[in-house]
C-alpha cells in the first residue's frame, strides 16, 4: 500500500512524470488515451513533412518553434504535445518550450514511429 501511494505521489499528469528537463515523456498508450478527452495542441515538428498523427493541430519545424510562438496558445499553461518521427526534433522543440516559460509540454517518446510500430496509422502520407 505506501508503494502504491508513493508510486501516485511521484507521477505526473496525466499519469506521466515531468522530467527533470521540464516537460513530460508520454507514450503510444499514454497518447491514445490523452486523445480520447483532446485538452491540447499537438504539434508536429517533423520536417520534412512525413505525415501527421490524428488530430494534429499545427506544424511547426523544430528549429522555428522559439520564433514561431504566435502559433501555440499565449498562456503559457496550456497544455502542448510536440512528436516528430523519432523523438530528436520535439526533443529540442520541447526543451525551447520549456525555456520559453511554458509548463505544460508534453513529448511523445519514440515519435511516429513507436506510433507506427504500434499498428497505428498517420494521416497526409
Amino acid at each position: 500500500m505506501i508503494f502504491m501511494l508513493l508510486g501516485a505521489a511521484c507521477g505526473g499528469r496525466d499519469g506521466a512524470s515531468v522530467g527533470d528537463d521540464g516537460y513530460t515523456n508520454v507514450s503510444v498508450a499514454e497518447l491514445r488515451e490523452m486523445f480520447t478527452k483532446k485538452d491540447f495542441v499537438s504539434v508536429n515538428t517533423h520536417i520534412p513533412f512525413e505525415g501527421n498523427l490524428p488530430q494534429t493541430d499545427l506544424s511547426i519545424p523544430f528549429d522555428k518553434i522559439g520564433a514561431m510562438l504566435d502559433k501555440l496558445p499565449q498562456d503559457k499553461d496550456a497544455k502542448i504535445l510536440l512528436y516528430c518521427r523519432s523523438g530528436n526534433m520535439s526533443t529540442t522543440a520541447a526543451e525551447t518550450l520549456v525555456k520559453q516559460g511554458y509548463t505544460n509540454v508534453y513529448e511523445l517518446d519514440g515519435g511516429m514511429n513507436a506510433w507506427k510500430q504500434a499498428g497505428l496509422t498517420l494521416e497526409g502520407r
